[in-house]
């Protein structure tokens, strides 16, 4: 499948798409405002430990304070050898992860105490950032652990020869005391090419560690890089066979890294002179705009809907108007199989993490279901992000995870509806004219004397006029009073006010 990154740049945003076989597979955004932190490196001071979720809070100079782990203090090495997953840090780890033999955190850290923090995760919702004391340094090839002794291989690498061989390698050229990871991009390269990774990232870190006594908490240490260039380190491989980008110096920013840390390797960079925005050229203003929706497609006439929660997301998988041309077990199968796909697509695409519930159509027979499950796994296999999924229940659930490091599409691009407030919905026109109604019968006799005015949104106001100018003449007849009604255009569909005058 050919691959494609696409990269728009202004001056307040900066967008990357990976193109597989010509669609969006997923998505990097980076506003000026709002720029990553993940891997910013920190002066933090501890400002309150919690020994009953063996965590502590860390003022690391955020609007809130980051989150750490007991398990992201205590270095313990049978704890880095689990964690490892190739493209990830060490410190990546399911936060319910059960870690033996970890000491109290109140033995590990006091309030008021001055530590290195690196940020693992983003602040998402109304959490703060988590963090690790773990620092770890990406590279191209590498990733450079300063403070732990010893070496990992990505799991992705699944020749042993080439695993014994990269390991040979980086055992013969670190540093006694320090740690690599052997990234999945690193098969079959050259000494030469760990080498030099390992240079800039000791280099890097020798500079960075310089006069860290004299800076005071907390403080701002090292910045990772921005997206174009952590896209370009972390997912640029050679099955990526053109680069499009539509801004002169952006353009040149790209030609210089990779000369700098891509100089044996050849890609076919185009600079974007077209009269449309590239993003529009390629159709991918499109297939955002499908990515912020609840309800998607499929090929067969059946669809999938999304729905994101604080806690999980839930997706459910209809027929829709799909048929089928045999039997109904046969339908149900074939649409399962089809949401499959696009389910796996979805998930790298708006980059959903956390707590997944997957509902497909029931399926009776067993070999269907085993048959369901081995598609979504195969079909994940292409995503970088670590998954976990359990067995497909009787009901046709599946409740899956996958490793969220950053907000999703939709919660970057979108923001709670202030109209439902972010229910998704609001009350109808009938039951916010009846609680008018109740209002009424409620302060009627008790409001001074004067002339009643309801001041309501247009669609009620005219409800109560024409068809539901029964109940406002029952408050009339019982009160012995008239009430004027007022329509506000700028009135929310619930809101009204009673005056009086």
């Amino acid at each position: 499948m050919t691959k494609e990154l696409v990269i728009s740049t202004t001056s307040h945003e900066t967008r990357v798409a990976l193109l597989e076989g010509g669609h969006i597979a997923e998505l990097y955004i980076e506003r000026e405002k709002e720029r990553g932190i993940v891997g910013n490196i920190y002066k933090g001071k501890v400002i309150r430990v919690l020994p009953g979720m063996q965590a502590a809070f860390v003022d690391i100079g955020l609007e809130k304070a980051a989150f750490l782990y007991v398990a992201d203090v205590f270095d313990e090495m049978e704890q880095v050898e689990r964690t490892i997953e190739g493209e990830e840090h060490p410190h990546d780890q399911a936060e319910e992860a059960e870690l033996p033999h970890l000491p109290p955190i109140e033995d590990l850290l006091r309030e008021g105490q001055e530590l290195l923090v690196q940020i693992s995760k983003e602040p998402i919702g109304t959490k703060g950032a988590r963090i690790t004391s773990h620092i770890s340094l990406p590279g191209r090839h590498l990733v450079y652990m300063p403070t732990v002794d010893h070496v990992g291989i990505s799991r992705r690498i699944e020749s042993e020869e080439e695993r014994d061989r990269l390991r040979l390698i980086v055992e013969g050229i670190r540093k006694p005391g320090t740690g690599f990871i052997v990234r999945t991009v690193s098969e079959g390269k050259s000494e030469g090419d760990l080498r030099h990774d390992m240079e800039f990232l000791v280099g890097l870190w020798e500079n960075l560690s310089r006069g860290l006594d004299e800076v005071k908490a907390p403080s701002l240490i090292h910045s990772d890089l921005d997206v174009t260039s952590k896209v370009l380190r972390d997912i640029l491989t050679e099955d990526v066979h053109k680069i499009v980008v539509d801004d002169f110096e952006e353009y040149n920013k790209i030609v210089r890294f990779l000369r700098t840390f891509m100089p044996r390797l050849n890609y076919c960079i185009e600079l974007y002179k077209g009269e449309e925005p590239v993003f529009d050229a390629y159709g991918l203003e499109v297939e955002i705009s499908r990515a912020l929706g609840r309800k998607v497609w499929l090929k067969s006439g059946g669809s999938i809907i999304i729905e994101q929660t604080e806690a999980l997301t839930a997706i459910d998988v209809n027929t829709g108007r799909y048929v089928g041309k045999h039997n109904l077990e046969d339908t149900i199968l074939k649409t399962n199989l089809e949401a499959v796909k696009e389910i796996a697509f979805q998930l790298r695409l708006r980059n959903i993490g956390g707590l997944i519930i997957i509902d497909f159509i029931d399926m009776e027979k067993e070999a269907h279901r085993e048959k369901v499950h081995a598609a979504l796994e195969e079909a994940l296999k292409s995503d970088k992000n670590k998954t976990n999924i359990l067995k497909i229940s009787e009901l046709g659930l599946v409740e899956m995870t996958r490793k969220r490091v950053r907000e999703s599409i939709g919660r970057t691009l979108c923001e709670p509806c202030p109209y439902c407030e972010g229910k998704g919905y609001v009350k109808g026109k009938l039951t916010v004219i009846y609680e008018i109604l109740r209002e009424l019968h409620r302060e009627m006799a008790d409001l001074p004397a004067g002339r009643v005015t309801l001041l309501a949104h247009p669609e009620i106001a005219g409800l109560l006029i024409d068809e539901e100018r029964g109940g406002l003449d029952e408050v009339e007849q019982a009160y012995g009073r008239a009430v004027t009604i007022n329509p506000r255009p700028g009135f929310h569909i619930e809101q009204y006010e009673i005056a009086v005058g």
